[in-house]
């Protein structure tokens, strides 16, 4: 299956809050709250180049939100449209915020996550980020995890 990665432009805000509603909704009954993603600006951050997505047959499935930071990238957020999970769209993505972060200088990615979200936090320390921190933001109880680009 063939996925085109681009960055996202004004044309693609619906399908962006649809594919982030879609994947976070779920976790609103296990954290009690709305996950940070269900609350970010995503028309700000389409028009700041910050938002990627990833399409299948020109419907965008997935998404990721990278943010430079003093030579460290923040992937901010990752997801993928329920209907498309296990075709390797995440991973796709996760593989290009890595090089994005590595084409911008930056020696180190860093992500963060809900620790109800412990299938997540799996993932991410299978391929290869490492827990630095846990901590309360905006009364979610984040983990907090980085990977040393090479």
């Amino acid at each position: 299956m063939e996925f085109e990665v681009r960055i996202a432009s004004e044309s693609d805000l619906v399908a962006v809050r649809n594919v982030v509603g879609d994947a976070y909704t779920p976790y609103i009954s296990l954290i009690g709250q709305k996950p940070g993603p269900l609350l970010d600006d995503y028309e700000a951050l389409i028009r700041a180049g910050r938002v990627t997505v990833v399409e299948i047959h020109e419907v965008v499935q997935g998404l990721l939100v990278l943010i430079p930071e003093n030579g460290t990238m923040l992937l901010d957020n990752v997801a993928v449209a329920p209907s498309a999970q296990g075709l390797g769209l995440g991973r796709k993505l996760m593989a290009y915020a890595e090089q994005c972060a590595r084409t911008a200088g930056c020696q180190l990615i860093r992500l963060y996550t809900n620790e109800a979200m412990a299938r997540n936090i799996e993932y991410y320390a299978r391929i290869g980020y490492v827990e630095t921190h846990r901590a309360e933001e905006k009364g979610l109880k984040r983990v907090f995890m980085t990977k040393t680009l090479t």
